[in-house]
């Protein structure tokens, strides 16, 4: 493969990973338009491929996104498999990113202090989630059902289904969360005898 074929092969995947970023950020175009100053049709352009990638378009995304520039681009690959987590805020919960393919399967170490979280909101976004709840307890809200889980318990769903999560103890809630935004699922093998919504894994 030519320089030329590496590049185009590289600037061709990053409409698709600034879509998956936007939709597990739980953005909206409008919003990053007003953080970036970059026309809502431009971001639209970018995330569907009609637009080539600039370093004038791209530089303030991966300031907004707080993610490295050769991330955001899926640079090739230097050797070292190590993950730097950066961590990063939102609605009052800390994220710690364990992947660098912004693409495809995302996930996360989230951390949710005590009386945080969406309350009885739920939303609704392409994708599908696997969470595990390391300690705490982390209430999730799905569709008409209302659930604890606690530690070494793992849930899957769909995430077109209503969904909303907070902490239900008085302790921080730790948690890790895959997310495929294409509809990507995990096929997760407990001893437990609950599934789907509700495995247990210990």
């Amino acid at each position: 493969m030519t320089d030329d074929d590496e590049l185009t092969t590289v600037l061709s995947g990053v409409g698709g990973r600034l879509r998956a970023l936007r939709l597990e950020r739980g953005g909206t175009l409008s919003q990053l338009s007003e953080t970036t100053g970059i026309s809502v049709s431009t971001l639209s352009r970018l995330e569907s491929g009609l637009r080539k990638p600039t370093l004038e378009l791209l530089l303030p995304l991966a300031r907004a996104y707080r993610v490295p520039l050769d991330e955001l681009v899926g640079a090739p690959d230097t050797g070292d498999p190590r993950i730097r987590p950066r961590p990063f805020t939102r609605h009052g919960q800390v994220f710690v990113p364990l992947t660098r393919n912004l693409g495809g399967l995302q996930a996360y170490k989230q951390i949710m202090p005590v009386g945080e979280g969406c309350g009885n909101e739920q939303s609704t976004h392409e994708g599908y989630e696997w969470l595990y709840v390391l300690s705490g307890r982390l209430r999730l809200l799905l569709g008409e059902h209302e659930l604890i889980l606690t530690t070494g318990e793992a849930a899957e769903f769909d995430t077109r289904i209503p969904h909303g999560f907070s902490n239900a103890g008085d302790q921080p809630v730790e948690y890790l969360s895959i997310f495929g935004p294409q509809g990507e699922r995990m096929h997760v093998r407990a001893r437990g005898g609950r599934s789907a919504t509700g495995s247990r894994s210990d």
